[in-house]
């Protein structure tokens, strides 16, 4: 396959590099490889991306916009944790539709260097999670549940894509899903757990008041004022 034709240069690059990325099965992918398939020379190659590096980052840009359409369309149900279950199997469709673009996205890290996309991801699950916070739904603050959810959901669908197909054990996801939501649930009726304890009240109802004014900011109180209280009540969110 080639991308020769009517497309300009730097689209036939992005397209042969996402294509040979997803081929790959983790080797290594040339700047030759690329340059061939695209029908270009490397000088066009460096003249759009700078390296290879460069190209690679572009793919990987242009698959998290894909991703985080996907994680923004469909319709809120009204109901946040269920809307949380329906963004962690939109996750793991999207990982096991793109495996190797997936596998770079989340997969490739460095010690000590936190993946700027992975924390993009994040702020959407958040968003979502600060609705389940305000209902008086969540146990943690909604940051500190889409990390958990989100390394969780990130674990599973590595694991999955790491296994063969026949042998996916889509359940274990499911499983996962439902024992991370409750581990950040202040709703006793979704805990897994035999005996689960409940979190506090008051420290349920510090997180919904902290959510309900981070979304609203009531003029009732001066930014500084806003500030404090919101201090105070994240300090009660984490005595759990």
């Amino acid at each position: 396959m080639n991308f020769n034709g009517q497309l300009p240069p730097k689209t036939r690059l992005l397209n042969a590099a996402a294509q040979l990325l997803a081929d790959s099965d983790g080797a290594p992918v040339s700047t030759r490889q690329i340059t061939e398939m695209a029908g270009v020379t490397a000088p066009t190659l460096y003249h759009h991306f700078g390296d290879k590096e460069g190209l690679f980052n572009a793919v990987l840009d242009a698959g998290f916009e894909e991703y985080v359409a996907g994680e923004r369309n469909f319709a809120p149900t009204g109901q946040p944790l269920q809307d949380v279950r329906r963004m962690w199997d939109n996750h793991i469709q999207f990982g096991l539709d793109r495996p190797q673009l997936y596998a770079v996205m989340f997969g490739n890290i460095r010690p000590g260097s936190r993946s700027s996309r992975v924390a993009e991801a994040e702020a959407y699950m958040e968003e979502m999670l600060d609705k389940a916070a305000s209902a008086g739904q969540l146990s943690v603050p909604p940051r500190e549940a889409a990390r958990s959810i989100l390394a969780a959901n990130v674990g599973v669908t590595l694991m999955l894509i790491a296994e063969p197909v026949a042998d996916r054990n889509f359940e274990l996801s499911t499983m996962t899903r439902e024992a991370v939501i409750s581990a950040v649930s202040s709703d006793a009726e979704l805990a897994s757990a035999p005996t689960p304890v409940a979190a506090p009240s008051v420290v349920v109802a510090a997180i919904a008041l902290n959510a309900a004014l981070e979304s609203s900011h009531p003029e009732q109180l001066s930014s500084t004022e806003l500030k404090m209280f919101l201090e105070w009540l994240d300090r009660i969110a984490k005595t759990s």
